[in-house]
């Protein structure tokens, strides 16, 4: 569990909140061009981890031991978000672009071997009920490392002064942007701090076998079970739905920060505040879905969150100053002052409430989904292909996202994109077996 309050940092503070909507709306004079830059970098990150993740996975399950591989993208991760705080506003988009890359990459790799553990360590009854405990621990975490940042570090450009009526701590510039800039080494720090309970703690598989022979064993055994997978339908139909489904989470995740920052021209404390609310709500959600998956079990959880997630897209791209639900709600646009002040921001956060309370439940009954569904013995294999089914495609939401933003010069049609992926999934998800797959022994 806390290796997801380590990790959780990093997509909440750094990528979603703080720093992704730094990089838009700041780091540059071009929000728009900076929004498909940002896309684009996630594209890229998608593709390798979608080709590299099975592989991964498989070799793996040959070579045993988790940990290895874990704390090797850990020093890659750490590394990486270290270098944001070189990021300064007019400096190259370069450095940025190829650190978030490489932490991106590493950090999902490192889930790949953390998620593939969990059926050695975990009953298949159990399986659902600890997955969405440890998310909603993750945005815990999350939450307190962004509550940290909004309160003690950004404040009002003009001002000088935090929510708190303080000078930021450290003597930080918010002219510089030094206040989003440190959250790539704060993420950096907790990752390394929480990250070793597991190392110590948690038990790992046993020696396998040496590097190059499991490098050659995994990569045969993952054309095997490639071919396995013609044999178990119900996995395959779970995978297809997933590829789908995540990368319009993904893109919701990735996006959704960013595209009010750019609608609104929030600057760091309203984003980071908006984000404590969406973590706040998520933590409720992943504890209530908890008993949900196991009570009603992981596919009608996965259902209800990806219902809420599309109704909350459509709400979000309806969404403008002066009105909601493209036009037929009319609000007035007068800003009583202060966080949040028009009608159309409340709406805005309304919407979020419900991305919120689903985008945690999604993922994390995903994972007992497939725990359920094989067994500890292939786990790794089938979580490499798992986080390729959740990234093989992703490029094609943020892709799909930055071409239609480039055509139409509009972020709003462009987020709209994201629904194709919400609702083709969860209609491919109807009528997949629960579990998928009887495991094999």
């Amino acid at each position: 569990m806390l290796f997801d309050w380590a990790a959780q940092p990093f997509f909440t503070v750094v990528n979603t909140f703080i720093f992704g909507p730094y990089f838009v709306a700041r780091l540059t004079s071009d929000p728009v061009g900076a929004q498909a830059m940002w896309s684009n970098m996630a594209t890229i990150s998608s593709v390798i981890i979608a080709i590299f993740s099975p592989i991964l996975g498989s070799i793996a399950d040959q070579s045993g031991p988790r940990k290895p591989w874990i704390g090797f993208f850990a020093v890659i991760k750490i590394a990486s978000l270290v270098t944001l705080w070189w990021a300064a506003p007019g400096s190259p988009m370069l450095m940025p672009v190829v650190a978030m890359i490489l932490a991106s990459i590493a950090a999902e790799f490192s889930i790949v071997f953390n998620d593939s553990m969990m059926p050695r360590l975990v009953s298949k009854e159990e399986a659902g009920r600890i997955s969405n405990i440890a998310w909603g621990l993750g945005y815990l975490g999350g939450m307190i490392v962004l509550i940290f940042v909004v309160l003690s570090l950004t404040g009002n450009p003009q001002t000088g002064k935090t929510l708190l009526g303080s000078t930021p701590l450290f003597g930080l510039d918010l002219h510089l942007g030094e206040d989003a800039r440190i959250t790539g080494p704060i993420a950096a720090g907790w990752y390394l701090i929480f990250i070793l309970p597991m190392f110590f703690f948690t038990p790992d598989a046993k020696e396998g076998l040496a590097f190059g022979t499991a490098v050659k064993n995994g990569l045969s055994e993952l054309g095997h079970t490639m071919k396995e997978l013609r044999d178990r339908p119900g996995i395959t139909r779970f995978l297809i739905s997933r590829m789908l489904y995540q990368d319009g989470v993904n893109g919701l995740l990735i996006l959704g920060g960013t595209f009010a920052a750019g609608m609104f021209g929030w600057a760091t404390m309203e984003i980071g505040i908006y984000g404590i609310i969406l973590n706040v709500v998520a933590i409720f959600g992943n504890f209530l879905a908890g008993k949900v998956d196991r009570t009603m079990g992981s596919k009608k959880t996965i259902m209800i969150s990806l219902i809420l997630l599309s109704i909350a897209t459509v709400g979000l791209i309806s969404t403008a100053p002066g009105h909601t639900l493209f036009g037929l709600l009319p609000l007035p646009e007068t800003d009583s002052g202060g966080l949040f002040g028009t009608a159309a921001e409340k709406a805005y956060i309304f919407f979020g409430l419900l991305v919120g309370i689903s985008f945690g439940p999604v993922q994390a009954s995903s994972r007992s989904y497939l725990a359920r569904s094989v067994s500890a013995d292939e786990a790794g294999r089938y979580f490499g292909i798992y986080a390729l089914s959740g990234r093989a495609t992703s490029f094609m939401a943020t892709l799909s996202f930055s071409m239609v933003t480039y055509w139409t010069g509009s972020a709003r049609e462009g987020m709209a994109t994201l629904l194709i992926f919400l609702i083709g999934g969860l209609l491919i998800l109807i009528p997949t077996p629960y579990p998928a797959d009887k495991p094999r022994a």
